[in-house]
């Protein structure tokens, strides 16, 4: 099942990727750039974890810090989407479904909001002034804006995608417990015994009801 994450992973970040770069950098809105690539991180995050989350972050983060026209130093975005991965799958909730819309829109807005606070963060620990000259409110509003706009056309249809490759936990780990639990305790075994001798009384109940019926006649 890791090789099926890896890879739906890898494809879903690849293509929200390309359609950031080639379609929603392209639109020119005001204010920052939908952020296409931070809703598959907090999809797969909500299914798969924290873990899962934070290495998914980094990965696609790091794709953008290569990708052209990108302007920044590389690992800047990584830090920012492996840090956002990491506590979105702490929020994971149970067996990875969603039970009301508020929680998972909460987090896209918190992590919308931390994502470019921590990105305005890093770039001005490395000299780069940009998010001054834009305004720093402005990218704030607008990124939460556009991406709880996206969020739910993209968020549910990439659960739904990470669960396809999970094996249902119950069923995997109550299967396992229960056949190992039936060759531990010998029940099936014991069941076939039983039906043994059941059928072996019953032959010699036969077979002596025919001797006796035999003897009679004799007599």
């Amino acid at each position: 099942m890791r090789v099926n994450r890896t890879l739906l992973s890898a494809v879903l970040v690849v293509v929200a990727l390309v359609v950031q770069v080639s379609v929603l950098a392209r639109l020119q809105l005001p204010g920052a750039t939908p952020d296409l690539l931070l809703l598959v991180v907090l999809g797969l995050a909500f299914v798969y974890g924290h873990v899962a989350g934070a290495l998914t972050g980094f990965g696609a983060g790091l794709l953008a810090d290569l990708a052209p026209p990108a302007d920044h130093a590389a690992g800047r975005y990584a830090l920012v989407l492996c840090v956002i991965g990491y506590l979105a799958g702490l929020s994971r909730p149970a067996n990875g479904r969603l039970t009301s819309a508020f929680a998972p829109m909460a987090v896209v807005v918190a992590a919308a909001l931390g994502s470019t606070l921590l990105y305005a963060g890093v770039g001005a620990l490395v000299g780069d002034t940009a998010a001054r000259h834009v305004g720093l409110g402005s990218l704030l509003f607008t990124a939460a804006l556009y991406d709880l706009l996206l969020a739910p056309f993209t968020i549910p249809l990439i659960m739904a995608l990470a669960r396809r490759t999970e094996t249902d936990p119950v069923t995997e780990n109550s299967g396992g417990d229960v056949a190992a639990g039936w060759l531990a305790s010998g029940t099936g075994l014991s069941i076939g015994r039983q039906r043994g001798q059941l059928r072996l009384r019953a032959a010699r109940g036969r077979a002596a009801r025919a001797g006796r019926i035999k003897g009679v006649k004799r007599l």
